[in-house]
């Protein structure tokens, strides 16, 4: 970690302006959190913390993928609408019938009726689908099948393993959990899942000028809107917010706090008093704590500029604008890849792509040097780039928010972007 004390200021008066890239580095340097065990049930959206090998082959014998009969495809071979096959079903197998029973064979000439998903018969190296086929002198489970199509080997069945096999990776360090992850791993039949730790976030508002949501502001109070907003974005984030109060611009009530806050939590975010005015003492209160250091004062992103990171006793401490809606962007673009990093999420603080890109609907306005996030209303488009619509408004407006589904970046060496243009968008 850098020391921030020999940096020098930026025209405006901020220490240590670094880039997102730069900031995203910064990052990289908290730890991840102890893994725990889980609960099948409770992985989704954790990250693993360890590849996990498969127990066991999936499937574990060869399945029937579509509805239709088990045969030896070199008995079907040749068959068409107009020269069919002719074979005895000898069976109508039900989807939990095992073929390891040694029940049923299949000879020469001969099928079963099979479901999808149910386990093949000795005998049988394809599946001719159902629609392909008609049932003639139907006599119970038993009677002469028409074939109509021919099958290779190995068509419409699921062998042993296909989907993983024993002893391979079945999902890698890092994987956020989706709920066809969990499917796997159901399949598999594990039923407890080694996750990286959930970082309780400390969410601090400062500022004389807030009160509490529930309190009617007097002349010159603001609702205190960051603890909740910040709080929600934090569990969604995958973390667990730990709302810390409101602190007055008081420097030793904030010290205070904030200690409390590094006492308590994995990374503390503070609203407020991030910039230079002379009530603003988050860096005052910061490195007023034990081993604490500033590495990053300023960040060249749009809104958000004045974004602290620090840290304190080697946990994260983030400061962010007071603007709620800058504050709320700085959340999306660097306080929750830090968490999902926290959290054991691969790549969580890489520059990668993001979801996807959009194309833009009119010119937006950039200034070299800085990296703008504008918000977008995003228009589907089939076949193309969704359509991004710049959501105009005054920047301390909470409807701009509201109204926007993501974020679209202009790139810090653009003095904006064209009409037509395509570029990064991150959703909100």
């Amino acid at each position: 970690m850098r020391d921030a004390a020999a940096k020098p200021l930026d025209a405006h008066g901020f220490l240590d302006v670094v880039s997102r890239a730069e900031a995203l580095a910064l990052l990289v340097g908290f730890a991840v959190l102890p893994a725990e065990r889980v609960p099948l049930g409770q992985a989704l959206g954790r990250a693993l913390a360890a590849e996990l090998p498969a127990p066991e082959d999936l499937p574990q014998s060869a399945r029937a993928s579509m509805d239709g009969y088990a045969l030896a495809a070199r008995d079907a071979f040749g068959a068409t609408e107009t020269n069919p096959a002719y074979l005895d079903c000898v069976a109508d197998l039900r989807i939990d019938w095992r073929a390891d029973d040694g029940q049923v064979r299949l000879g020469p000439g001969q099928c079963a009726r099979i479901p999808t998903g149910g386990s093949l018969p000795e005998g049988a190296d394809a599946v001719v689908m159902v629609e392909h086929t008609g049932l003639l002198d139907a006599a119970g489970d038993a009677g002469t099948v028409e074939v109509r199509k021919s099958a290779a080997p190995g068509e419409n069945i699921m062998l042993p393993g296909e989907d993983v096999r024993r002893g391979e990776a079945a999902l890698p360090a890092g994987r956020v959990l989706r709920a066809q992850d969990v499917g796997l791993l159901a399949a598999l039949g594990i039923v407890q899942v080694l996750v990286g730790g959930r970082p309780r976030v400390g969410i601090l508002s400062t500022g004389d000028e807030l009160t509490p949501v529930s309190h009617t502001p007097r002349p010159g109070q603001i609702r205190d809107v960051n603890s909740h907003a910040l709080a929600c974005l934090a569990a969604e984030a995958g973390a667990i917010p730990a709302p810390l109060g409101i602190v007055p611009d008081d420097l030793p009530r904030l010290t205070s706090a904030l200690a409390e806050g590094v006492r308590s939590c994995d990374v503390v975010l503070m609203s407020g008093g991030s910039s230079l005015g002379a009530r603003d003492h988050t860096v005052a209160a910061i490195l007023a704590q034990p081993d604490a250091r500033i590495l990053a004062h300023g960040v060249a992103i749009s809104p958000g500029k004045p974004t602290i990171i620090a840290s304190v006793e080697g946990k994260a401490v983030i400061g962010l604008p007071g603007q709620v809606t800058s504050a709320q962007v700085v959340h999306a673009m660097l306080v929750k890849p830090l968490l999902r990093s926290l959290a054991g999420a691969a790549k969580a603080l890489s520059l990668d792509p993001p979801p996807f890109v959009a194309e833009l609907a009119r010119n937006v306005a950039g200034r070299p040097g800085r990296e703008d996030f504008v918000r977008v209303c995003l228009e589907a488009r089939p076949g193309l780039p969704p359509l991004a619509h710049p959501v105009l408004g005054k920047s301390g407006l909470l409807k701009t928010l509201l109204a926007a589904d993501g974020l679209l970046a202009v790139p810090a060496e653009a003095e904006g972007l064209y009409k037509g243009a395509l570029a990064p968008v991150w959703t909100l």
